[in-house]
């Protein structure tokens, strides 16, 4: 008798040892639904059977996306923020400083 579990970690272990790969790609290729290789992923990864070899951005430009491969080398770092919040938020701030007008322009001055 062959068990499903089995199988379907069978199938996501054949395609890491092809490649690396993000969760969502894995759940593409294997046909497992996507929490159910996030919580396989997770778990060898805690295990030491599989380390995170790269960082990937999402359409947010976000290094969140993890590419997992099979193997117990270290971790890729994550990328560090392009801009600061800070940095973030001054960028907003002139953008923005230019298209609204100041409550003292708005109002015309009145000369005698």
């Amino acid at each position: 008798m062959v068990k499903v579990n089995a199988m379907s970690f069978a199938l996501l272990v054949r395609e890491m040892l092809a490649g690396s790969y993000t969760c969502q790609e894995l759940a593409e290729r294997t046909g497992l639904h996507y929490v159910t290789v996030l919580t396989y992923t997770r778990e060898m990864h805690k295990a030491g059977a599989a380390h995170i070899r790269a960082w990937r951005m999402n359409e947010k430009r976000q290094y969140v996306l993890k590419v997992y491969s099979i193997g117990n080398m270290q971790d890729a770092r994550k990328p560090r923020a392009a801009l600061t919040p800070a940095q973030r938020t001054q960028r907003y701030r002139m953008k923005h400083a230019k298209t609204i007008p100041s409550p003292s322009s708005a109002v015309p001055s009145i000369q005698p």
